[in-house]
């Protein structure tokens, strides 16, 4: 009897272990971002911008459009990495598709000025050796991110602005257009009807190489109705952009002076190398409490050395999406998707 019972006792012990790791398995699973055993041999992260979106305001058409956008921009720097390209050439072809795209506030796409122009901005770095590059305020380049890069490789300076920054980038033979070629009515319709519903959909993307380097840059046409040649946080190096092998890459979007003052790309980094924290917990401190606190709105893309991703956000929703070389990906608007 004792024989017995001990047999049926290991059968619903085994079956109640088998169960639990069942249950184990499709949370696991459903844990897209968390964190991986082991480095993950490449990693790429994105943004489409973070702001006041709802379900009025993004109805499930375009939110289709957008979420295809991201997928394309993903997958080109997806593919670039999974065949041994750098993390800064993942990044700037990865920018240059959103830029090209009239859904993101980023070249074709950027918004308009109070005086009916659009200026653009964008930053690079490169990870491995803290090179960086910039450029703002610019009408006619038509992609800016790879400006910036230029300036990082092809100069000894970090940032040009306006017609020299277009003037350096003309020598180079970058592509330079009319500013005309950035008009798109939805654009010019937000600026005429003066919205004040945050239009950001700043760019960015931060990628990890089978190198073991980082890099990120972001992208942006600014704050819908600017006054006075404004400038944000995305082309500043340090608060909308930054990338150190040492610790992560970061890109950031929302109200960009509560983002330069509280220099947010560099402090995500020192609080990793400084104080020992993870990357989940350093950018969700500044975002989801230094931030907050502050006033500022927004949110971050991050990956660190070894493929962990993050993408914490304080607004309504962020157009985001990530990608590992284990498999897991996927592109995001609102809060619980991921």
């Amino acid at each position: 009897m004792k024989i017995r019972n001990s047999f049926f006792t290991g059968i619903i012990m085994a079956g109640l272990f088998i169960i639990s790791c069942q249950k184990q398995g499709k949370l696991q699973d459903n844990k897209l971002l968390s964190d991986p055993v082991e480095k993950q041999e490449w990693a790429i992260v994105i943004h489409g911008g973070a702001g006041a979106m709802s379900t009025e305001n993004l109805t499930p058409d375009i939110e289709r459009e957008y979420m295809t956008a991201l997928t394309d921009a993903l997958n080109t720097g997806k593919k670039i990495l999974n065949e041994g390209g750098s993390a800064l050439y993942a990044v700037e072809k990865t920018i240059r598709m959103m830029e090209d795209n009239p859904l993101f506030n980023a070249g074709k796409g950027a918004v308009f000025t109070h005086d009916g122009r659009n200026e653009l901005d964008a930053s690079i770095m490169d990870g491995s050796n803290l090179a960086a590059g910039a450029v703002a305020g610019v009408t006619d380049i038509r992609n800016p991110i790879t400006a910036a890069r230029t300036v990082m490789t092809s100069s000894p300076h970090v940032m040009l602005t306006g017609a020299g920054a277009s003037q350096f980038a003309k020598e180079q033979g970058l592509e330079i257009v009319s500013p005309s070629y950035f008009y798109t009515d939805r654009r010019f319709n937000e600026l005429q009807e003066v919205i004040k519903r945050d239009k950001n959909g700043t760019v960015g993307c931060c990628a990890l190489d089978k190198n073991g380097n980082l890099a990120a840059g972001t992208s942006t046409g600014g704050m819908t109705n600017k006054k006075y040649n404004r400038i944000g946080d995305a082309p500043i190096i340090g608060a909308g952009t930054y990338a150190n092998n040492n610790t992560c890459a970061v890109s950031a979007t929302g109200h960009g002076e509560f983002f330069i003052r509280w220099t947010v790309a560099h402090d995500i980094s020192a609080l990793m190398e400084y104080k020992g924290l993870s990357l989940k917990d350093a950018s969700e401190l500044v975002v989801n409490d230094k931030l907050v606190k502050a006033g500022g709105s927004g949110g971050v893309i991050c990956v660190d050395k070894s493929g962990n991703i993050s993408m914490p956000f304080n607004s309504k929703g962020m157009f985001r999406g990530f990608a590992t070389a284990d498999g897991k990906e996927g592109v995001f608007v609102f809060r619980d998707e991921e």
